[in-house]
C-alpha cells in the first residue's frame, strides 16, 4: 500500500491498468483529449504489479482495472470518472488537482 500511495502522490492523474484492459484505454483517452497528461502503471507489466493489485481490491476497486486516482485520492473505476464526466465534475476536479490548465 505504502508503494502504490508513493506512485498515485507523485503526478496529478494515475491510471492503474492491465495491457488487456479496453476500458483503461477508453479513460485514458478520455483524460488525454483534455489535454491531461495521464501516468499509466500496467499491473502485468510493473513489479510487484500483484501486490498493487492487491491493495486496490482492499480499496474496494471491483474490477480492479481500471483504478483512476486524481490529485492523489482515489475516484474509482471507468463507471466513476464517466459520472464525474457526465455530470460536468470531472474538468474542475483535473484543474484542481493541476492536471489541466485550461
Amino acid at each position: 500500500m505504502d508503494r502504490m500511495s508513493k506512485m498515485v502522490s507523485e503526478k496529478p492523474v494515475v491510471i492503474f491498468s492491465k495491457s488487456s484492459c479496453c476500458m483503461s484505454l477508453t479513460i485514458s483517452s478520455l483524460l488525454s483529449g483534455f489535454g491531461v497528461k495521464v501516468t499509466i502503471y500496467e499491473l502485468d507489466d510493473i513489479a510487484r504489479g500483484r501486490e498493487i493489485e492487491q491493495a486496490l481490491m482492499r480499496l474496494g476497486c471491483n474490477p480492479v482495472v481500471p483504478a483512476v486516482f486524481i490529485g492523489g485520492k482515489f475516484i474509482g473505476g471507468a463507471s466513476e470518472v464517466m459520472s464525474l464526466h457526465m455530470n460536468r465534475s470531472l474538468k474542475p476536479m483535473l484543474k484542481s488537482a493541476g492536471a489541466l490548465w485550461v
